[in-house]
């Protein structure tokens, strides 16, 4: 049988303590990705966007595991999350200006031809609303700030306030999206233990 690889144990973009803001530079990366728009805790198109892009990377690991003979952990899900103002995160939570992307991190063995086998093998059957939504794509966030935030994701407030004090701080500004990796499955943890890492691209001022 293979090893099996978890890239969480391995790259250093998965590492975070918590209330240490640390800088890091995030390397190119490739990920599913689904998009939307609104609150995530009612919005029909969030829920559909995970239940289209999980099925998505189970067939993408089966088919690694089986056509190349290298299998691995499946990543947790992310986020890139976006509004023309950004105290709708910090301040005034206005969750139904949030624009996001949910995201799944894919090895860089796992090509783009293995990825739209997996999208045709995850709609064989009772096909996800979404499936269609459903794509691959590489992001490079380069130079970001990060810290673990543990608690519901409603207190994230006061951590992205210190985040972009110390980004003003250290004469550097926001060049990119809010991104959040959920190291916990936030449909099966409670609120106050979720795990959540919270980064931030930054470019000079």
């Amino acid at each position: 049988m293979p090893d099996k690889v978890d890239l969480k144990k391995t790259l250093d973009s998965y590492r975070a303590k918590r209330d240490v803001i640390r800088e890091l530079t995030v390397e190119r990366t490739r990920y599913l990705m689904v998009d939307g728009h609104g609150d995530p805790n009612t919005s029909d198109a969030f829920s559909r966007a995970i239940e289209a892009i999980f099925p998505v990377a189970y067939k993408a690991k089966f088919a690694s595991k089986q056509e190349l003979g290298r299998d691995y952990v499946v990543m947790p899900l992310e986020g890139l999350w976006s509004a023309p103002d950004m105290t709708a995160f910090t301040s005034r939570r206005d969750k139904s200006a949030w624009d996001w992307t949910l995201m799944i991190l894919q090895p860089d063995w796992v090509d783009d031809a293995l990825i739209e086998r997996a999208i045709t093998a995850a709609g064989a059957k009772d096909a996800p609303a979404r499936l269609d939504d459903v794509r691959v794509e590489a992001l490079e966030e380069g130079r970001c700030l990060q810290t673990l935030h543990l608690g519901s994701f409603d207190d994230e407030g006061p951590v992205l306030e210190r985040m972009h004090a110390q980004i003003a701080d250290q004469g550097l500004a926001m060049a990119g999206r809010h991104h959040e990796i959920y190291l916990s499955d936030f449909r099966k943890v409670a609120p106050e233990r979720l795990r959540t890492i919270l980064r931030q691209p930054v470019a000079p001022a």
